[in-house]
């Protein structure tokens, strides 16, 4: 790895397994800071457990993963990242409004048992303005549509002013006019020096919406700008396959 790369994370012969059966297997990989970055790979790849692993959400068999303000279970790093899930790993029932789920970024500041402030409002409807949602900010959680409950975590996130975002498929199961909406926040995020990184299943935008990929199966097959490593040969490796939707965008 290039150890003259501004870093914003660091993995290291990183492996995960489910019931001893390996889902990651000796990962090494540096995610640049200030950059808008796609993990890709085919189903069952280990792109979300990547992630997983990366916020500490699950423990390696064996590796490590190291943010460059610090370890993952310090304070001070977990405060400075965002995560927005699946939406379909999230209980939509939880009996929240709209606002009370963007007030939950702002818990990291504030901890858990003081009141949000003044300004903890303000920011999270700001936040809620930015998506689009201000208007829904009263509505239970689970009346809105997929796309709109897609819109308000990426409004809790924003609420964290996180350093660095990690959001697994947000573009799954939205509009198109969510998906541009999504688009304009990573790329303001990335004009704000903040770093983003998105599993991401659409090979065909991935040249449109990111500035760097990694490709992943099992192992790590390539990962750099997406100009240099988002080529046919990296994505057959990847894939194993020659799928004709590989050549449609290489």
């Amino acid at each position: 790895m290039d150890k003259e790369l501004d870093f914003a994370v660091e993995v290291e012969d990183l492996t995960v397994a489910y019931d001893a059966k390996p889902v990651l297997w000796d990962v090494d990989l540096l995610i640049p800071r200030g950059k808008i970055l796609a993990i890709v790979g085919p189903n069952g790849a280990g792109k979300t457990t990547l992630i997983k692993a990366m916020l500490g959400l699950l423990k390696p068999v064996s590796g490590s993963v190291r943010f460059a303000d610090g370890d993952i279970h310090s304070r001070s790093v977990k405060n400075s990242i965002g995560y927005v899930p699946q939406s379909g790993s999230v209980d939509w029932d939880f009996p929240s409004t709209v606002l009370d789920v963007v007030l939950m970024g702002c818990y990291g500041k504030l901890g858990w048992i003081r009141r949000p402030r003044k300004e903890d409002m303000e920011l999270a409807k700001q936040t809620l303005t930015k998506v689009s949602m201000l208007d829904y900010a009263n509505r239970q959680i689970s009346q809105l549509s997929g796309g709109q409950q897609q819109r308000v975590f990426l409004a809790r996130a924003l609420a964290q002013e996180a350093d660095i975002y990690f959001m697994d498929e947000p573009f799954k199961g939205v509009d198109a006019k969510t998906e541009l909406a999504i688009v304009a926040l990573l790329r303001e995020l990335r004009a704000q020096g903040k770093t983003v990184v998105v599993v991401h299943h659409d090979l065909q935008t991935v040249a449109e919406y990111f500035d760097w990929v990694t490709l992943i199966n099992l192992r790590v097959v390539a990962s750099g700008p997406v100009e240099e490593v988002f080529n046919e040969e990296n994505l057959q490796k990847a894939y194993k396959s020659k799928h004709a939707l590989l050549k449609s965008v290489v």
